[in-house]
Parts: C-alpha cells; sequence; structure tokens
C-alpha cells in the first residue's frame, strides 16, 4: 500500500525524454516529493504509438514504470502517439493532475532541451502559469553509450505457431497471428534479436534465435494454446 501523502495543496510532475539521465531526474522528484509528502507524476511524451517504439525507448519505458512502482510513485504517465506540442501536453497533464511544481532536465540531446531556451520557456510559463519549474542540469550522453545500440531498427513481424513452437514471420499470415515489432540483433545473418508487442496496454518481449521464441514462458497464458490456424 503507498504512503497516504500528507500535503496535497504540493504535487510534483518530472518530465522525462529517453537517455541515462530520466532515472537520475525521477530520483530527484522523489527525494523532492518526500521532502514535501506529497503525490509525485511521471511524464513522458512521444509522438510514436507505443507499438512502434524501438528496443531503446521500450527498455526505457519498462525501467522507468519498474522504478515508478518502486519508488510508490503515484502515477506513471505515458503519452504515446502524441501529435500535440510538447507544452500543450504538460499544460493538459498538470491542470489534470493538481500539479504545483514541475522538474525538466536540461540535456544536449533531448526534446526537453528546449525548455531552456527562453522562447520555448517563456510559451511554456504562459501554458502553464500557475507552476513552479525546476530545471535540472544533466549530464551530456557520452561516445559509450552508443555501446548500448546493439540491435537494428525495428520491422514489424508476427509470432505463428508451428508445431509447438513460435517463429518471426515477416508477412501477414493469414490465419491468428500475434502481431509486435521484430529488432534483430546487428552483424547476424540470422533471425536473431527480440520480439515486442502489446497486450492489455502493456508491452511484451520475447528473444528470438534463429526465428525462434527462445521463452515461450513470457507470453501471456493467452496465447500458450494452440492458435487457430
Amino acid at each position: 500500500m503507498k504512503h497516504v501523502k500528507g500535503r496535497l495543496d504540493e504535487s510534483i510532475l518530472v518530465c522525462v525524454y529517453y537517455g541515462l539521465n530520466g532515472e537520475r531526474l525521477i530520483r530527484r522528484g522523489h527525494k523532492m516529493a518526500t521532502m514535501l509528502d506529497c503525490p509525485l507524476y511521471i511524464l513522458s511524451v512521444d509522438s510514436q504509438p507505443l507499438d512502434a517504439f524501438d528496443a531503446e525507448k521500450s527498455s526505457y519505458i519498462e525501467q522507468w514504470k519498474k522504478l515508478s512502482d518502486e519508488l510508490e510513485i503515484e502515477e506513471f504517465i505515458l503519452q504515446d502517439n502524441e501529435k500535440r506540442p510538447i507544452q500543450k501536453v504538460i499544460a493538459e497533464v498538470a491542470k489534470n493532475y493538481g500539479i504545483s511544481q514541475i522538474i525538466v532536465g536540461q540535456s544536449a540531446q533531448s526534446r526537453w532541451e528546449e525548455i531552456t531556451k527562453g522562447s520555448f520557456l517563456n510559451v511554456l510559463l504562459k501554458e502553464v502559469p500557475f507552476v513552479d519549474f525546476h530545471i535540472v542540469a544533466v549530464q551530456r550522453p557520452t561516445d559509450d553509450d552508443d555501446a548500448n545500440d546493439t540491435y537494428e531498427k525495428g520491422v514489424r513481424a508476427y509470432l505463428i505457431q508451428e508445431h509447438g513452437d513460435f517463429k518471426v514471420a515477416f508477412t501477414c499470415p493469414k490465419y491468428v497471428s500475434i502481431e509486435g515489432i521484430f529488432f534483430k540483433e546487428i552483424g547476424t545473418d540470422f533471425d536473431n534479436g527480440i520480439f515486442k508487442f502489446t497486450y492489455n496496454d502493456k508491452m511484451h518481449e520475447v528473444h528470438i534465435s534463429e526465428g525462434y521464441i527462445l521463452d515461450k514462458g513470457k507470453l501471456p497464458s493467452e496465447f500458450l494454446s494452440p492458435l487457430r490456424q
């Protein structure tokens, strides 16, 4: 059970975008919320739909969700497939959740970078005039971060059942299948990598080796019964 916050006149929103500094911002927000004994919310915005996220984005989302559960944060808010300007989204979330303070990171390679520039900050302040902003300096990404990029760009794929196993296919089958995104490992001639799909608003991930699932136990139980041919 989450701790019942003592102050409801204050609430904090942390805005995170992809990169190594998301966790730092969340922990900074949690520290402030703990000191104030007030609710804390996390917001991430993306113009793509969730099921089109690449492996890196999906990994960050899962990490932030787990950290939010660990820290007993009120809610992790993911605004995917969002076509509106960022300031409009922030303003709407701030209003809906009664936010009084917003934390954003100053990063050289994130969409939140613009918030530190006068023109965008003025627009944001006009959109959300009722909150206090905390702009946190964060470390710039290094060349070592590129070492984590071990997958090619994701492509739409399907899991089909074959003789009790599941294999990945790249053309839509005529019978029932699981649709998702396949991320192939860089430097391999085989279909090795990971397959991601959404089910019940949750992202699932399974490992693929030479075209077949290695860990069928990670599939939702509904998919383990024979698929209709």
